[in-house]
């Protein structure tokens, strides 16, 4: 009878955890280039398309739209074909998503060729968030999701800073940026092709720890997650339809009108966010994989977002204090958030368990980037009137007190007799 345990293949090595890491994040990076390309150009969009602002919201809106239901169909389709398959296929269509928008010459263009983006890159997120989940569970999970974030978030800091940097392709008109974008695309798919042949490879000599993928997509199975599992999806709503509308669609243009900033001063300054998240990420993710505490943290870290939008619209304090707090809440909630998800569900379903997030997510983002553009059409909110902005602001500060109350909930769940061990230490080495 042959020796079972002689037989069972190594486990991978560090190098190659951690080399798979550094490719899905590079894909990351460029996902987040193309979806913060936006912002920048929201001043020459007006200007030379005669851009609303509530154009302007449709088009980080409609990236977020279909993922209401498309994201959810591709968190099953990664656990049903696999994460490397499905990250390179999402990728590619993300780059045809680009492609379009940046050949575009029109707003309605412009549009589905951010709703193309939108579909893949959401589902690409899914994908690569849910490999994580599987290569590092009880291995540093929390540092390698936070160097992944890192990652890429320098893809939304680069964007953010692409004015100045870029300045020549900015002068050349609103084209030239967006086919930059499309550059940090190609990028994208070349790492997605490389952790597919990595992971192919590797497939054959070391132990992954792979669930097999089912025989069936089974919709029953959104319904048994954990109640802690829904308090996240309920702190990842609120907290990103706070983050992402202001930060990525109206932060810049809100600095230009209601604090005098020009392009660049106000891309810099809201490059800030992600720069801070940059560095601090990882390092909170290593701090609680060796403290734990998981949803103490997050809901530090949410508290720290509700003063920021009465700071802007009531005192005359200096923005690196809201950009400060903003930082700190950014770089803080993510890393605890999504590291938590694979001690609450089985791993053969982190993929609908991430997809079902990021589509409760979607329709936050889809309902708020509409929202505030409109609040701003509707109060005149402009240079001559920045008062108008005081609804947007109000918006995202009663948002941040629900992200709040969520954030309390899995607390108490969490250091009651139905937790599932989020305050616990639970990495193992590298």
């Amino acid at each position: 009878m042959p020796d079972l345990l002689s037989a069972r293949k190594p486990v991978p090595p560090p190098l190659l955890r951690w080399g798979v890491l550094v490719f899905v994040s590079l894909a990351m990076f460029g996902n987040y280039y193309i979806y913060d390309s936006i912002a920048p150009l929201a001043d020459l969009l007006e200007k030379q398309l005669g851009f609303t602002s509530t154009q302007l919201g449709v088009l980080n809106a409609i990236y977020s739209f279909p993922n209401i239901i498309m994201v959810l169909i591709g968190g099953i389709m990664v656990d049903r074909l696999g994460t490397r398959f499905s990250t390179l296929v999402f990728t590619a269509i993300c780059l045809l998503g680009a492609i379009i928008t940046a050949l575009a010459d029109d707003f309605v263009m412009m549009a589905a060729g951010r709703l193309v983006f939108g579909l893949g890159a959401e589902s690409m997120i899914v994908a690569i968030t849910a490999s994580i989940g599987q290569w590092f569970k009880g291995k540093q999970l929390g540092f390698a999701f936070g160097l992944n974030l890192s990652i890429a978030r320098a893809g939304s800091y680069a964007a953010d800073l692409s004015p100045s940097w870029a300045k020549s392709v900015y002068d050349s008109g609103w084209q030239g940026p967006l086919l930059l974008a499309v550059g940090f695309g190609a990028v994208a798919l070349a790492a997605a092709a490389i952790f597919w042949l990595l992971e192919k490879t590797a497939e054959s000599r070391y132990e992954l720890g792979r669930v097999a993928p089912s025989d069936r997509i089974n919709w029953s199975e959104i319904w048994k997650f954990d109640r802690s599992f829904w308090y996240i999806v309920g702190l990842t709503v609120t907290f990103y339809s706070v983050i992402f509308p202001f930060r990525s669609t109206f932060a810049i243009k809100y600095f230009q009108d209601a604090h005098g900033l020009t392009l660049a001063e106000a891309g810099e300054i809201n490059g800030y966010v992600f720069l801070a998240a940059i560095f601090a990420t990882p390092l909170f993710g290593l701090m609680v994989d060796r403290i734990g505490r998981r949803s103490l943290f997050m809901a530090g870290g949410s508290i720290l977002l509700l003063p920021v939008f009465l700071v802007l619209g009531y005192t005359n304090w200096t923005l690196w204090v809201s950009t400060a707090l903003i930082g700190i809440s950014f770089s803080l909630v993510p890393a605890v958030l999504w590291p938590s998800i694979p001690y609450l569900v089985k791993e053969g379903r982190l993929g609908t368990a991430y997809g079902l997030m990021t589509m409760v997510q979607n329709i936050g983002l889809t309902v708020v980037n509409l929202g505030a553009g409109w609040l701003n059409d509707t109060n005149n909110a402009g240079a001559d009137n920045p008062d108008g902005y005081l609804p947007m602001l109000w918006l995202f500060g009663l948002l941040s007190l629900a992200g709040i109350v969520f954030a309390v909930l899995l607390r108490q769940r969490e250091i009651g007799p139905h937790g599932h061990g989020l305050e616990t230490i639970q990495a193992r080495g590298l």
